[in-house]
Parts: C-alpha cells; structure tokens; sequence
C-alpha cells in the first residue's frame, strides 16, 4: 500500500498540510471522532486547546493501529474545533507539533480540514478529530 502526497503547483502554498493524496490499497479504516479523553473516559488538558490536539491525536494513533494502520496510511484528517477563530491557529499547531513525531504524522500533514463549530457533545471538548486511512 501506498500513498502519495501533493501539493499540485498554482494550489495556496504553504499550508501545513498536503493538498492532495492518492491511496493504492483496498481496505480502508475510519476511525471515529477522537477527543481529548483518557482510556476511562477522563478528560486531558481541560481547558487547553494544545493539550487537547496532542491528546486527540495520540487517541487517533490508537485507533488506527488497532486497525493494523498508522499516519502514513492517512488520506484525510478533519478537525473540528469549539469556538474556532484565526488567532488560536498557533495553540491549534502547537498541539500537533507536540506529538507528530510521538504518533508517526508526517508534517506537512495528510489532506486536512479545520471545521469551526459552536459546540461538541460535552462543554469541556475543545477539539475532535476524525482520520480515513486506506491500507493494503
């Protein structure tokens, strides 16, 4: 299995993540929204939108090697963040930049979006994260 990254010419250059990828494999992993939460459902870094994109992502490296995958099976991460607004894109960054070497995220990372929204299912979740992975 593979996948390749791009970044095609003319395509907003730098964002910290490809624009692009294409999979060769036939099985693909979702892996459901990720937070920030320990194995008995205990919160991580409450309050602490860096803590919580370290913690969220260490959880969706979890899920994907259950799987038998990792990041350099990801072909696309959403990010969903509470009460979005550009001036928190360093803590946002900060978080990821903490753990990609840990958890194995190649930087730039997989095809990604950042998706504001009001609200996730408990006040204390700043940020969930969703991976597809596609492997052989």
């Amino acid at each position: 299995m593979g996948v390749q990254f791009h970044s095609p010419q003319g395509m907003m250059q730098p964002v910290p993540y490809h624009h692009v990828a294409v999979a060769s494999g036939s099985r693909h992993v979702h892996v459901a929204g990720q937070v920030s939460r320990d194995e008995a459902g205990k919160p991580v870094a409450p309050g602490d939108l860096r803590g919580q994109v370290s913690q969220a992502l260490r959880n969706t490296a979890r899920g994907l090697a259950g799987a038998g995958a990792g990041f350099p099976d990801v072909v696309r991460l959403t990010f969903y963040v509470t009460n979005w607004s550009p001036d928190r894109i360093g803590d946002f960054m900060a978080g990821v930049d903490d753990v990609a070497q840990e958890i194995g995220l190649p930087q730039p990372m997989p095809p990604a979006s950042l998706i504001g929204v009001a609200y996730l299912f408990e006040p204390d979740v700043l940020v969930e994260v969703e991976a597809t992975a596609v492997t052989d």
